[in-house]
């Protein structure tokens, strides 16, 4: 049973966590010469609520814009700072003893601003949500927009959902490349099946025809989110080898254009391999067994390992039922 640890992992295999709580921003690798622009708006559906507006792009990338009410953003303001009084030591007063008044004249206001937030973005994302009727695969990227003590806060939330796949009689394609062409000799045998029968499809044939195959259109915002962990990935190496970034670009004759571009494209492949996978597993119905991932964790002899197995057992599970899915695939 360990063969499963020997799949070639897509590198968009972060997947798995694809599905964690959407109230959970994620976070943008920090230099700057990697930040990602903004997603150029393009809606195609415009559905509206008294506080949020959904705009649906052509690439499935789907905008929230949210309006907080001024009214709501100043009685949360002020349980902060309440909060802040509890505990806080102003001159002249005992601790957690000060007037509010006082208090509020003494924090640092970009503080209270960012607990503010904290607090009720993901509130406010997650009514949107539900309110649109939503299921996003991501946690979303979050641009404020407005801010101020005098006025509704603005800010748009930009995630998408699973693509529509159109898997377009992809098996009839596939058989091209695991059959292999024989001719038959009345009473011989056919030609090229000694051959074949050491021959077998390879990953990257199987996963190119799928590519050809498929029809499936990727949400920018999904790219964009796996080109900023490989790059991120690249940064902590570059780092870990005692090199500067223009060091590392210099001696790969590459620029940060270029090393961008290179990841979006492996993004974009990665991520619709991904969905197509999935896609084609759900439509054979391929699971995995509780004792497939058992016997899969008992193989491992590295302690370390099996332990980050164990605690990632979601994980393993799509990564055991992609090779079962590949498996299918080279036996079609």
């Amino acid at each position: 049973m360990g063969k499963p640890l020997e799949v070639r992992v897509l590198s968009s295999a972060l997947f798995g966590k694809l599905r964690a709580s959407c109230s959970e921003f994620g976070e943008g690798i920090e230099d700057e010469k990697f930040m990602v622009s903004e997603v150029e708006p393009s809606p195609l559906i415009h559905t509206q609520y008294m506080d949020s507006i959904i705009e649906k792009q052509e690439d499935g990338t789907i905008v929230l814009n949210i309006t907080i009410p001024q009214k709501t953003v100043r009685e949360t303001t002020n349980e902060i700072i309440l909060s802040i009084a509890k505990t806080a030591n102003i001159a002249g007063f005992r601790k957690g003893k000060a007037p509010k008044k006082i208090v509020e004249g003494k924090v640092d206001k970009d503080k209270v601003e960012d607990e503010v937030l904290k607090k009720l973005l993901p509130k406010y994302y997650a009514d949107a949500v539900k309110k649109h009727d939503l299921k996003p695969i991501i946690n979303p990227r979050i641009h404020v927009e407005t801010l101020g003590d005098d006025k509704d806060w603005k800010f748009t939330a930009s995630t998408c959902e699973a693509p529509e796949i159109d898997l377009n009689g992809y098996k009839e394609n596939i058989r091209k490349i695991t059959s292999g062409a024989k001719i038959v000799i009345p009473g011989k045998e056919p030609f090229g099946v000694a051959q074949d029968k050491q021959k077998e499809a390879s990953f990257d044939e199987i996963m190119t025809e799928l590519q050809k195959s498929v029809k499936v259109k990727v949400s920018k915002i999904i790219v964009e989110q796996e080109v900023e962990r490989l790059l991120a990935q690249t940064l902590s190496e570059i780092k870990r080898l005692g090199l500067t970034l223009d060091q590392y670009l210099a001696s790969t004759h590459k620029t940060v254009e270029d090393l961008r571009k290179e990841y979006e494209n492996k993004a974009t492949n990665d991520i619709k391999l991904e969905f197509i996978l999935q896609k084609i597993a759900e439509e054979e119905k391929i699971t995995v067994a509780d004792t497939e991932i058992d016997d899969t964790i008992k193989s491992v002899k590295d302690e370390n390992e099996r332990k980050g197995l164990e605690a990632n057992k979601y994980l393993l599970a799509s990564v055991i039922r992609q090779q079962k899915t590949l498996d299918f695939l080279k036996k079609l």
